[in-house]
């Protein structure tokens, strides 16, 4: 099969793994609930890169807010796109350097800043929410944390099982 149409494929399974851990995963949490999406997020980056990555990101989590909060559709697309291109480069750059495992931290950690600070952006420039944006920062921070605890544990076990595709 064609090498461009097996990345396709496998940016529209992430992209769909994505959005189901978004949508159906939810573990209880002091804030609420949280969401294993971000771990799809992760994993896009970490298996395809930061082009394939950060679109099998971007349209996985959009789907997922279409079907639930509709208002933060384009906002996510854009914000986890960003997530996951970060996570892939800063995994690459690592990588090559013989830190791959601190790179699958690093790139975790940015992507989360990127989570947070981006959602709060979004709040308070377009949907004029200041003081909700202000209060959802808590709970975006413990949506990050678990997202990229999870998320790095996964990608490490996959990748010792050889099941991580080597960007």
């Amino acid at each position: 099969m064609n090498e461009k149409i097996k990345t396709l494929v496998r940016a529209a399974l992430f992209a769909a793994l994505t959005c189901i851990m978004t949508l159906v995963i939810q573990i209880p949490a002091p804030t609420g609930h949280v969401n294993l999406g971000d771990v799809g997020v992760l994993l896009s980056a970490l298996a395809l890169g930061p082009l394939w990555g950060g679109a099998a990101a971007g349209v996985g989590s959009a789907l997922a807010d279409l079907l639930s909060w509709p208002a933060y559709a384009p906002a996510t697309f854009v914000i986890k796109f960003a997530m996951a291109a970060a996570a892939a480069l800063i995994f690459r750059v690592l990588k090559k350097r013989g830190r791959k495992y601190v790179g699958m931290s690093l790139g975790a950690v940015a992507a989360e800043l990127i989570m947070v600070g981006g959602y709060f952006v979004y709040e308070c420039a377009v949907l004029a929410v200041g003081a909700a944006a202000v209060a959802s920062i808590p709970f975006n921070l413990v949506q990050g944390s678990v997202g990229a605890v999870v998320g790095v544990t996964a990608a490490v076990l996959l990748d010792r099982g050889g099941m991580l595709n080597r960007q």
